[in-house]
C-alpha cells in the first residue's frame, strides 16, 4: 500500500464508485463510496484533487483510504454574485458550524442545511460544493459549513464532511 496524489476522473454516488487518475500515471484507481464515507463525505467533485492510500489487488488498483480532497483547480472564479461583494477575510474567517442537510437538488443546483441551535435554513449553492471539492449532498448528511449572512439570508461559503472538520480541529 502506498500514498498517491491524483485527480478524480469521475464519481457517481448512485453507482457507489468512481475512478481517480494518479498524477504519476498508470491505470485508473477505483474509489468506492465506502472509502469516501470513511473520510466523512458522500460525494466528490469530478477533477477534485485527492491524496489517497492505494492497494494493488487482483482486480486492479483500489483506494483504501482518503487523506485529502481539494477543489478542482479549473473552477471559474465567478458565478456567485452574493460572494463577490463580500470581504474575502470575512468569508474565510467565518467559523465552521455543525449542520445537517435538509435537502439538496443537484439538478436545480442548490439546497438547504440546518445548523445546530439555529432556526434559519442555510442556503447551499452547487458552486460552493464544487469549490469545496464535493458534487452532491444527501438529506440528513452531517456537515461542517462556514456560514455568512448574505443579502438573502444565511448562506454557506464552504462545506466539508463533519468527520473531516473534527479531524482538522484535532490536528
Amino acid at each position: 500500500m502506498r500514498r498517491v496524489r491524483g485527480r478524480v476522473k469521475w464519481f457517481d454516488p448512485v453507482k457507489g464508485f468512481g475512478f481517480v487518475i494518479a498524477d504519476e500515471g498508470g491505470p485508473d484507481i477505483l474509489l468506492h463510496a465506502n472509502v469516501l464515507r470513511n473520510f466523512g463525505q458522500s460525494s466528490v467533485a469530478d477533477r477534485a484533487g485527492v491524496e489517497i492510500d492505494v492497494q494493488d489487488t487482483e482486480r486492479g488498483r483500489q483506494a483504501v483510504e482518503v487523506h485529502v480532497i481539494e477543489p478542482p483547480d479549473d473552477l471559474e472564479s465567478g458565478g456567485l454574485a452574493d460572494l463577490d461583494e463580500l470581504d474575502p477575510d470575512e468569508v474565510r474567517d467565518a467559523p465552521l458550524e455543525p449542520a445537517r442537510v435538509k435537502w439538496f437538488d443537484k439538478g436545480k443546483g442548490f439546497g438547504f442545511a440546518n445548523t445546530f441551535g439555529r432556526d434559519e435554513d442555510v442556503f447551499v449553492h452547487i458552486e460552493i460544493l464544487r469549490r469545496s471539492g464535493l458534487a452532491d449532498l444527501q438529506p440528513g448528511e452531517a456537515l461542517a459549513i462556514r456560514v455568512i449572512d448574505g443579502k438573502r439570508g444565511r448562506m454557506a461559503t464552504e462545506v466539508c464532511g463533519w468527520e473531516t472538520a473534527v479531524k482538522q480541529r484535532s490536528d
